[in-house]
């Protein structure tokens, strides 16, 4: 478990304070498994602090490592629990866990998976935000904020994700219309598939927990200045635009990968029609061919050029003319044009 108070700088907190110090707020990071083990402590501080205890089915929201991404709120404090990719998150399994905030006037207690490289990252950051100068700092000016920043940091991974999900639904696309090699990875397929659509569910409900929490701005009470409000509006906006980017990423990539599909089935289509038109050609070249050969195989004795040392020759001369007569005529029609 891990505190800190951020005013003009940030202090690491080695135990909870008895009470909130006078200006400023207090960050407090736990793991989920933390949350668990030193609950009564965590409950009676913020207890104490604004007289608003979590509610139970709160805590069974923060302690839920399935739970999708959604928002609710009390006269006290708003809870905000947003998925993040884990850790090993590819393009055909996207691991997510969830990160929850409770977000009291005065503190914010946010609740991580274990060894999440969010809270890593805002502990290392944060002190750097802070200016050599006397009074000039970058830090967050209130518990929302630094809620906004961090939700921000998590829509960007899936930001970098498109990049490998582009290549990936590439290569797949290339070899859908590789008309070389047929296609028979559809197992690969159906998952990257099957990932894009967790993808747009898992960017449907992060858009649709933070537009909630964005609503709720309007109606707090005039505790805040107004350029506060306004930059905690403008940054949920941001956030709420990453996620809309990688939502809109993920529709055209599921759009041009369907179309790749249909183009596949589509090329199959006409090269079977060629293959066909061909064959058909082929064959109605040879049928004249087999009438001939029909007509002088007769058992009959008066049939002409039959008893001729030359009717060998004029068979195979008619023949050959046939069949260079319609070879020419059905090329002229383009029936056995390799360009159709």
């Amino acid at each position: 478990m891990q505190a800190w108070h951020l005013h003009d700088r940030i202090e690491p907190l080695a135990a909870l304070p008895l009470d909130l110090p006078p200006q400023g707020f207090v960050w407090l990071a736990v793991a989920r498994q933390e949350l668990r083990d030193h609950f009564a402590e965590i409950q009676a501080r913020l207890a104490h602090w604004s007289g608003a205890p979590l509610l139970e089915l709160h805590v069974s929201d923060l302690l839920n490592e399935d739970l999708p991404s959604h928002f609710d709120y009390t006269q006290a404090y708003d809870l905000l629990v947003l998925r993040r990719l884990g850790a090993h998150a590819d393009v055909d399994r996207l691991d997510t866990q969830a990160v929850g905030f409770a977000v009291y006037p005065r503190v914010v207690l946010s609740v991580h998976p274990n060894d999440c490289p969010v809270r890593e990252h805002f502990t290392q950051r944060l002190p750097t935000l802070v200016s050599s100068q006397e009074g000039q700092h970058r830090l967050p000016a209130n518990p929302d904020e630094l809620m906004l920043r961090m939700l921000n940091h998590m829509v960007d991974s899936y930001l970098e994700l498109r990049r490998l999900l582009t290549r990936h639904h590439g290569d797949l696309q290339q070899a859908l219309l590789d008309t070389h090699r047929p296609f028979e990875d559809w197992p690969r397929l159906l998952v990257a598939r099957s990932s894009l659509h967790k993808l747009e569910d898992l960017c449907e409900d992060q858009r649709a927990a933070v537009q909630e929490w964005l609503d709720a701005l309007a109606e707090w009470p005039s505790t805040e200045s107004q350029a506060e409000r306004d930059s905690l509006r403008v940054r949920a906006r941001d956030v709420i635009e990453h996620i809309e980017r990688v939502l809109g990423h993920a529709h055209r990539l599921g759009a041009t990968t369907e179309s790749a599909v249909q183009m596949h089935y589509a090329a199959l289509g006409h090269r079977t029609n060629n293959i066909m038109r061909v064959l058909t050609a082929l064959t109605a070249v040879f049928l004249p061919l087999n009438l001939i050969t029909g007509i002088f195989g007769m058992n009959f004795d008066s049939l002409p050029l039959i008893h001729s040392a030359t009717g060998i020759w004029v068979a195979l001369g008619l023949m050959g003319a046939v069949a260079l007569g319609l070879a020419w005529v059905f090329r002229r029609k383009r029936y056995i044009s390799s360009r159709g």
